[in-house]
């Protein structure tokens, strides 16, 4: 019985592994088709030297909780935006520290009260402030609610028809608005679009402008790099033209000011506001039968800091996955609806088997089969063809994200560079992935018990940032 029962986990890992690699290859070569598609209809397209003047407006919503070591020169780096007309609304979340000083002393905050509509509920707003040096810079001082009510007061503050919501610690490319924003103008359907989102650690950022790409001293960093490449190149990209995508990065989207009311703003009762608006917007267009597109554009990026040490990374990924769990679970009548189209029966049922109860179908899997090899019941051949297909499918994932990338971008452009990445593609999958995992299967852990959901401390070095000049200063 118990060497039956191991033959049936060691069939039942295998196929899980299969179904995994047949899955993400599959959206590697969609990804690999809509990319070359993406670069040949812009192959020769220079950035404008003036717009057209139809580009729509923006609000850009910065949600900032004690980010006082990197909120200036984030705030810098948008005033540097190369775009039409837009506002930035920074939202101070009841910091404790001194963000709201640094803003005041940067940017020469004066109080301004205002009128404005409470189209969503959010906590007390103690004080609203406009800049006497940039007219479009204004800033909320509010009562700590949490990231979604600040994105929520943002968005209740806000007076142009799209808004983009990025990280406080965050730095936009000088394009990327005017990337970002081309669904909406190509397509009039468009609801939401997400850019890439790329590790900072690393770079050299002077006075908000990206002055140099480079890579993590850090080995922690380095291993994150190639997973943002991963996520980002293989499976947003991969989604996309499916009009399947569920997740738009917190760091970096645009969304239809109009879309977001209809369904409610961003809901506070979930640690994943940012992935929960998007399937709810899925759910709420499907199910209702309105047409709309939420898209993916590659090229628009958005450099951010990740974590360097592992309790950081550990509390962030059990966060993403209690997000995750969240937002699935709250819109399970999706899946396999009658009404539910690619998102319904590809997406929903992809991220539900493989990232929401994956993690426990992959540590489960490890477990049994080394107690197995232990205890005589798997052979040494049969487990070592296990942790082969399992080590080589990992592999082939990140060297298809980083061939993308070199294909594409090829932002790190040092040799040595890509010999680093190329060594970090395969080293990750010796302990980190399988680390992840586990996290992951905490995080599902604790949302089946319902234990309170919290952030945790985001530890910030901010060494990327080179020290600021003054207001005005060359």
């Amino acid at each position: 019985m118990p060497e039956t029962i191991f033959n049936i986990v060691q069939s039942g890992f295998l196929l899980y592994l299969a179904a995994l690699t047949v899955g993400y290859l599959g959206l590697n070569l969609i990804s690999i088709f809509s990319l070359r598609q993406y670069f040949e209809e812009r192959r020769g397209e220079g950035f404008p030297g003036t717009f057209t003047g139809y580009e729509p407006q923006i609000s850009i919503i910065v949600p900032a909780y004690n980010e006082a070591a990197t909120i200036a020169n984030s705030i810098r780096s948008l005033l540097q935006l190369k775009y039409s007309e837009y506002e930035i609304i920074v939202v101070s979340d009841g910091s404790t520290d001194n963000t709201v000083d640094v803003l005041r002393q940067e940017f020469g905050l004066k109080p301004f009260p205002e009128a404005y509509s409470h189209d969503l509920p959010t906590q007390p707003v103690r004080a609203t402030y406009h800049s006497s040096i940039y007219a479009n810079v204004r800033v909320i001082d509010k009562e700590n609610g949490g990231k979604a009510d600040s994105l929520n007061a943002g968005i209740n503050l806000s007076v142009y028809p799209l808004f983009c919501c990025i990280d406080a610690d965050s730095i936009l490319a000088q394009d990327s608005l005017y990337r970002v924003v081309q669904p909406f103008l190509l397509e009039s359907r468009t609801i939401a679009a997400g850019g890439t989102v790329r590790v900072a650690n690393g770079c050299v950022v002077n006075n908000g402008l990206l002055k140099t790409v480079g890579l993590p001293s850090r080995f922690l960093a380095l291993l994150q790099t190639v997973e943002y490449l991963r996520a980002f190149l293989s499976g947003r990209q991969g989604w996309s033209p499916l009009n399947a995508m569920l997740i738009i990065s917190g760091a970096f989207g645009l969304f239809r000011k109009e879309a977001v009311l209809k369904v409610g703003g961003y809901r506070t009762n979930t640690i994943g506001e940012d992935m929960e608006l998007v399937v709810r917007l899925h759910h709420h267009y499907r199910l209702n039968g309105q047409p709309y597109r939420i898209t993916y554009v590659p090229d628009p990026v958005c450099w951010t800091e990740v974590p360097e040490d592992f309790r950081t990374l550990r509390n962030q990924r059990i966060r993403w996955q209690r997000g995750l769990c969240d937002s699935l679970a709250g819109h399970f009548e999706l899946c396999c609806h009658r009404k539910g189209g690619t998102v319904g029966w590809l997406a929903f049922p992809f991220m539900m088997i493989f990232e929401w109860f994956g993690a426990a179908f992959e540590i489960l899997g490890y477990v049994l089969l080394l107690a197995g090899l232990v205890f005589g019941l798997v052979s040494l051949h049969v487990w070592m063809v296990c942790m082969f297909v399992a080590v080589g499918f990992g592999i082939t994932l990140s060297l298809s994200a980083l061939l993308m990338e070199e294909m594409t971008f090829h932002l790190y452009q040092r040799p040595s560079d890509l010999l680093r990445l190329l060594c970090v593609s395969v080293v990750e999958n010796f302990g980190y992935r399988q680390l992840n995992s586990y996290w992951k299967l905490i995080g599902l852990w604790r949302w089946l018990r319902g234990t309170k959901a919290e952030w945790g401390k985001m530890v910030r070095s901010a060494s990327w940032q080179s020290p600021q000049n003054p207001p005005g200063s060359s």
